[in-house]
């Protein structure tokens, strides 16, 4: 029961870094119904610069935090503007394969910058356990819990109780009447764009007590978290997390109770057989028409 509880929480520790991740994806998608693909990148990226100011530049864990996020945001706000702006409009496979492309251009220039040896974040939480009688949680995985909860919290009162969100929600149902009732689309779109690389960059940071940070662990991660967010409803917010999770405990359980392989394999059985029963994902909205 010991082992149950622990892989159970492990497992809903990397799923809410998985949900951090889809959650990105679907913060572009309802805004923009451009699916970035470089998702899983910027929270590499984000990892980077996080390593960067904390560990390299001596800053305190909270400010780097802070900074890195900040970082990120402006990057994200940039890269809408000179990669996806410009070709808005044409056929979506166009725009996928420019976020793509995005995406191998980040991991190469983070190879070139940091190296390719994985590094690793000292943060307040990589060390000391709670112990709870028998039970023993680490509180790098305790942290990563509580912050995801935070963050979405957060989320939730921007998107419903701010002006901005309100305009940004507006945007995702329809862009054009959006703009006709006087919402600067374009702005918000960037804005959009800035959160959701500032939510990759918490993911990144919450990610580095638990394994380390290295060029390629957005594309591992981003491939995920892309089913994460199909799996929860893509369009759906509460999805997203909801969907990291399931496929984190998923994960994280045939790991441990099943043989060697299943680990990777497991996740996608799932995905599939939800997608076969309910091809909108969890919390997705039922769209099929009859013929």
């Amino acid at each position: 029961m010991l082992d149950f509880v622990q892989q159970l929480v492990s497992g809903i520790a990397l799923g809410c870094v998985y949900g951090l991740i889809a959650l990105g994806f679907v913060l572009v998608y309802k805004a923009t119904e451009v699916v970035n693909f470089a998702q899983g990148d910027l929270m590499m990226l984000g990892g980077f610069f996080a390593f960067t100011f904390i560990s390299l530049l001596g800053f305190n864990y909270w400010l780097g935090f802070i900074a890195a996020v900040a970082a990120m945001a402006m990057f994200g706000m940039l890269a809408e503007r000179l990669v996806v702006r410009p070709i808005l409009g044409y056929p979506q496979f166009s725009i996928i394969m420019a976020t793509i492309g995005l995406g191998f251009f980040l991991r190469s220039v983070a190879g070139m910058i940091w190296g390719t040896d994985d590094l690793k974040i000292e943060t307040p939480f990589s060390h000391g356990v709670l112990r709870l009688g028998s039970l023993v949680l680490a509180y790098d995985k305790l942290s990563v819990i509580a912050a995801t909860i935070i963050l979405c919290g957060v989320l939730y009162l921007f998107f419903n109780k701010t002006t901005l969100g309100t305009a940004m929600r507006a945007s995702s149902e329809n862009m054009l009447a959006a703009y006709y009732m006087g919402i600067p689309v374009k702005r918000v779109v960037s804005i959009v764009w800035a959160i959701s690389a500032a939510v990759a960059t918490c993911a990144g940071v919450l990610l580095a007590p638990i394994t380390f940070v290295h060029s390629n662990v957005g594309l591992v991660l981003g491939l995920k978290a892309f089913p994460a967010a199909v799996l929860g409803g893509f369009g759906s917010i509460p999805g997203a997390v909801v969907g990291g999770v399931l496929i984190g405990v998923i994960e994280s359980m045939a790991g441990f109770y099943l043989p060697q392989g299943w680990k990777d394999v497991a996740p996608y059985l799932v995905l599939l057989a939800v997608l076969l029963l309910k091809p909108e994902g969890i919390f997705g909205i039922h769209t099929r028409k009859k013929v």
